[in-house]
């Protein structure tokens, strides 16, 4: 059961690892290296469809796995789940209404800065449920570890240093 309270986590990291990845690094390198801008923008467009369906599979993933024991409400993880939500209908709006318009080249100079500003609004909003969720899951082995290993030493478990008091 303690690898299914990591799982939240782990997804956390993952969506926005992978958005950091494909919006800052993969994507511009694409455009610096690709034989054209046309076929750039082509890989560039199926590269940010993909990460849509792993920021929706991540953010179910993090519904999924959420502390059954607290009732859901706007407060889970402190908030998170305003930003896990919002993460992940920006993410629809990415590739359902932003998307289209630029792969018509459909004004295209104002469809990408605003679809830039919405990836770099869903970058934000995992970063947040990444943060939040990083200083509420408390993962078992290191529980003890939290005070110094005090705990652990006050209790006199075996092979620990008497406490001096």
């Amino acid at each position: 059961m303690a690898w299914k309270s990591r799982v939240p986590l782990l997804a956390a990291a993952l969506w926005w690892g992978s958005l950091g990845t494909v919006g800052f690094l993969v994507v511009p390198m694409l455009f610096a290296h690709a034989s054209s801008p046309s076929v750039a923008g082509t890989l560039a467009a199926r590269l940010f469809e993909a990460q849509t369906w792993v920021s929706i599979g991540c953010g179910l993933a993090i519904l999924a796995f959420r502390d059954r024991d607290e009732a859901p409400s706007m407060d889970w993880a402190h908030g998170a789940i305003m930003f896990l939500v919002g993460g992940m209908l920006l993410a629809l709006l990415l590739q359902f209404a932003v998307a289209p318009r630029i792969e018509a080249r459909e004004n295209l100079k104002v469809w990408h800065s605003v679809g830039t500003l919405l990836y770099a609004a869903q970058w934000l909003c995992a970063a947040v449920v990444l943060w939040k969720l990083s200083g509420t899951t408390v993962i078992p082995a290191q529980a003890g570890m939290q005070d110094g290993g005090r705990a652990a030493r006050e209790e006199g478990s075996p092979g620990s240093p008497p406490s001096r008091g």
